[in-house]
This record gives C-alpha cells, sequence and structure tokens, in this order.
C-alpha cells in the first residue's frame, strides 16, 4: 500500500499582546509566592509555631497579617494593573514593581536551612521577575503615522 504525503501545515503563532504577557507572568509569580508558603507548612516545627503564635521569628498579630495581606496584594494587583493601565503607566509600573520584587524574593531565603526548597522557590520567582522586566523594559513602541496625526494631535483635539 503506498501512501500519498499530505501537505505539512504549521501552527499558526499568534502575537500575544505585552499586556498579557505581563499579566500571566504577574500570576505565575503570585502563584509561586503563595505555594512557597504553602508548601512550607510541611517543615516540621511551622504549624507548631503557628498554632503556637509565632511566624518565623515574629509573633502573629493582626498587624503582621495585615503586612502579609499587603505584600500577596502586589503580584494580585499587578494582574489587573497589567492588563488595564495606559501603556506607558503600565511599563513603568511593571520595571518598578518588578525591580523592588527582586531583593525582596531574595531576602525569603535569607538565613533558611532548607535551602534547596527556598533556592528553588527564589529561583523561579527571579526568573518569572525578569520575564516581566524583559517584557516591560521591550515594550514594543509605534512610531507617528506619516499620514495619520500623531498622539498629541489627537489628544489636543479631544480637549479642544
Amino acid at each position: 500500500m503506498m501512501r500519498t504525503r499530505q501537505p505539512t501545515t504549521t501552527l499558526e503563532d499568534q502575537r500575544i499582546p505585552v499586556r498579557a504577557k505581563l499579566a500571566a507572568a504577574w500570576t505565575s509569580f503570585m502563584f509561586l509566592y503563595a505555594y512557597v508558603d504553602i508548601i512550607a507548612f510541611f517543615k516540621p516545627g511551622v504549624i507548631d509555631d503557628i498554632l503556637g503564635g509565632v511566624v518565623w521569628e515574629f509573633d502573629v498579630s493582626q498587624t503582621l497579617l495585615t503586612v502579609f495581606l499587603a505584600l500577596m496584594a502586589i503580584p494580585i494587583l499587578m494582574v489587573v494593573l497589567s492588563m488595564t493601565l495606559p501603556a506607558r503607566a503600565n511599563r513603568i509600573t511593571n520595571l518598578i514593581v518588578a525591580s523592588v520584587q527582586v531583593p525582596f524574593a531574595a531576602f525569603n531565603a535569607v538565613g533558611e536551612s532548607w535551602t534547596y526548597f527556598y533556592g528553588l522557590g527564589v529561583a523561579l520567582e527571579v526568573i518569572v521577575l525578569a520575564l516581566i522586566l524583559r517584557y516591560a523594559w521591550t515594550w514594543p513602541r509605534t512610531a507617528p503615522s506619516a499620514t495619520g496625526p500623531d498622539r498629541e494631535t489627537v489628544r489636543a483635539q479631544q480637549q479642544a
């Protein structure tokens, strides 16, 4: 039996908007951030310390839990902001917030005895943050159209 060769087709590789890349990266970062903390509950003694009212070196208090919530809210809000802020503000916000998150992520491994676990967690978080920085830094720019009005002209006309 002779086979007829079928023409090969290629998958269409559609361009992903920068906003979607940023939102996906912040979502991934958020999951890593949360799951490192959740999985850490399995370390011996962690639950006992929490039940005793201590997290790391800190007494469990409303203030401590509010700080934890505020820190977790940063990547959560960045998902929304990455999809909704205007391009210029979006780029600047992502560059600033991701830059601040890099040392913060590394700080989480300082003094930990479980270096493989925390090292992997920090490495993965930093890789995702590096992607965010790259996406924001290389955000495509458009040149003013030679045939149409530039943005400032359109903006001035809209405000008049």
